[in-house]
């Protein structure tokens, strides 16, 4: 059985899942217990050592306990897996509609005679009157043709153009900032009171904010609520993928992860055809929330994260979850998992353990690790605005495909194409080498667009700058995507929610350079391209010091976290010496003292990054 889980293969009897399950438990119980030693510890490593022991081991113990409970070929977990699946097409919707509901619509002032003249304020652009045009502004009644397929959006029903222009970016800005503060809180608030209720609670008030906006009676109602939707909507997508990763084994966490991409895609590819369908923004944002309504069934058929349950010692909690999974799953508990509810009926009593994300300060590597790719996040997100106008032509009048539907689509087919390239890069190249490429590729692009097209005559500059906003484009949305992705598998079990909250709130606060460059014209565009340029090289630089993942087991702690150390992108030649230090050097340097207990329980093939490979 332990040969089984070290391979990652499936249970092959009840015999082999009733031995691993008792190996896990007699030695995490073992673990817990303070170490007997012939030699008497230091003073002052006593202590250490029975608080690291039960930590240090739980990582590569545990993983094998999930896959005999409720493993990947299990009709049960499949279902699970799946569920978690369904709600990112409801996703994309919500986190695409504002293209269709703050579009900036083409309007002309309607004169007592019926005729009009068409306004010369370019549609998509702050519509702030000038001396030359104020009285082109000067009007009591709009006329408007939207192009986003309905026949009246939030700009029209109040009249949002001219000097009310404004008020049409703060709405841009409500949902942006809602979903930041919801990654920030909510990921906090996982990791006190679990994954579950936060789905529940944020799936409860998506739907009371998210019915309430389309009963708006004003800009001002419809930007408070949009704000209170952007945070509930940031808790469901937060625990979800906290969810999904606790769930999935370490050689499939990484597809997984990428179907629920390519299903939120796939939202943003139907929703201009679910708004032809609606006509009106209020009914559009209707169908948007009322699939939601769904998900409160995950409260009777979604359990509890059970890796996050053990991480944080709850034991209780655990052994009503373990013999609930088993009915489900048809096994029987007296043999399949024999010994493991009476082991943990006498650690009940034990206290659990929770950690708010704060504790990552003390530190020696995993704070640095989640700042590094928090800066990813930004970095991605943000230069991924500028390749965007650059593309669209950013100083022209009029986009150079003069459709809203081509526009629409080529952005979203450049992020499909990036989403289907990270997939063999990163299965090629593991998580940092994946990320360094794809940061390397938008720091040339951008780069390239900056100071070579200068040299380029303008026919030539315009079809150059076009190929390298494209490229900027598909690097920039995988670095974004894939920062996320790693900081999920580096950050431990018991913070991983307050870490996904940092990564993703990074990700938004990069989003949101979009609505505020367009709020001032797009002034100081340049400036803005060129700071972000500079932050590609910063984070290839940074990128070298984060460790690998890829086909290791999730940190359960903060001491596993710490257990991930960068390694060289290519391993040393034999004979050659290594760099870098080695797991045993790493312990002496950081001042972990393990106690013998704890050496003797990791096995010879444990992993450079001392993680016990599946």
């Amino acid at each position: 059985a332990a040969a089984a889980a070290a391979g990652g293969g499936p249970l092959a009897g009840s015999r082999e899942a009733a031995s691993g399950a008792a190996v896990f438990f007699s030695s995490f119980l073992r673990l817990s217990s303070p170490p007997s030693s012939s030699s008497s510890p230091k003073p002052g490593e006593e202590a250490c050592s029975q608080s690291l022991a039960a930590p240090v081991l739980l990582g590569s113990l545990l993983p094998g306990l999930i896959r005999r409970v409720i493993g990947l070929r299990d009709f049960l977990c499949r279902t699970l897996v799946l569920l978690t699946w369904v709600p990112a097409l409801f996703i994309g919707f919500s986190k695409f509609s504002d293209s269709f509901l703050l579009d900036q619509p083409d309007f002309w002032c309607r004169q007592a005679d019926g005729q009009g003249n068409w306004s010369h304020i370019p549609p998509g652009r702050s519509a702030h009157p000038v001396a030359g045009n104020a009285s082109e502004c000067d009007c009591h009644e709009w006329h408007y043709r939207i192009r986003a397929g309905l026949v009246q959006n939030v700009v029209s029903k109040w009249d949002l153009v001219c000097d009310s222009a404004w008020k049409v970016h703060i709405a841009k800005f409500s949902l942006l900032v809602g979903l930041i503060f919801g990654h920030l809180i909510t990921g906090c608030i996982a990791d006190w009171v679990g994954r579950r209720p936060i789905l529940l609670f944020s799936v409860i008030f998506i739907l009371i904010f998210g019915l309430t906006v389309a009963l708006s009676v004003n800009v001002t109602m419809f930007s408070t609520l949009r704000f209170f939707e952007g945070f509930c909507l940031a808790g469901i997508v937060l625990s979800l993928y906290a969810l999904r990763i606790e769930l999935c084994p370490p050689a499939h966490r990484f597809m997984i992860t990428m179907v629920a991409s390519f299903i939120e895609m796939a939202g943003q590819f139907l929703m201009p055809g679910l708004a032809a369908l609606c006509r009106d923004w209020q009914v559009l944002q209707a169908v948007i929330i009322c699939p939601f309504l769904l998900m409160l069934l995950y409260w009777v058929i979604f359990p509890e994260s059970l890796r996050w349950l053990m991480a944080t010692q709850q034991f209780e909690a655990s052994k009503e979850l373990i013999l609930q999974l088993t009915r489900k799953n048809r096994m029987n508990a007296e043999s399949d998992i024999k010994g493991v509810v009476p082991e943990l009926e006498k650690e009940i009593t034990r206290r659990s353990k929770k950690v708010c994300i704060i504790k990552v300060v003390g530190t020696r590597n995993l704070w640095k690790n989640i700042v590094v790719l928090c800066v990813n996040s930004l970095t991605g997100y943000g230069i991924h605005h500028c390749f965007a106008k650059s593309m669209m032509g950013h100083e022209a009048k009029m986009t150079i495909t003069q459709n809203f539907y081509a526009d629409y689509y080529t952005m979203a087919g450049i992020a499909l194409a990036s989403c289907l390239a990270m997939c063999p890069v990163v299965g090629f190249l593991g998580r940092r080498g994946g990320l360094l490429l794809f940061m390397i590729l938008t720091a040339l692009a951008s780069l390239l667009q900056l100071g070579l097209l200068n040299c380029m005559s303008d026919s030539v500059k315009d079809k150059f700058s076009t190929a390298f906003s494209i490229v900027g484009m598909f690097s920039s949305h995988a670095v974004g995507s894939l920062s996320v992705f790693f900081c999920a598998e580096i950050t431990p079990t018991v913070i991983r929610g307050g870490g996904l909250g940092l990564v993703l709130a990074s990700a938004g606060f990069g989003r949101l350079t979009a609505p505020i460059m367009e709020l001032h014209n797009q002034k100081g565009y340049f400036l803005h391209h060129v700071i972000f340029a500079c932050c590609t090289l910063i984070c290839i630089i940074c990128i070298l010091l984060l460790p690998e993942s890829k086909n290791q087991n999730l940190p359960e702690n903060i001491p596993d976290g710490e257990h991930y150390t960068r390694q060289p992108l290519l391993p040393h030649k034999k004979g050659e010496q290594p760099l870098l230090l080695t797991n045993s050097e790493l312990k002496d340097y950081s001042g972990l003292h393990d106690s013998a207990t704890v050496s003797d329980g990791i096995s010879e093939n444990t992993t450079a990054n001392g993680m016990k490979s599946m």
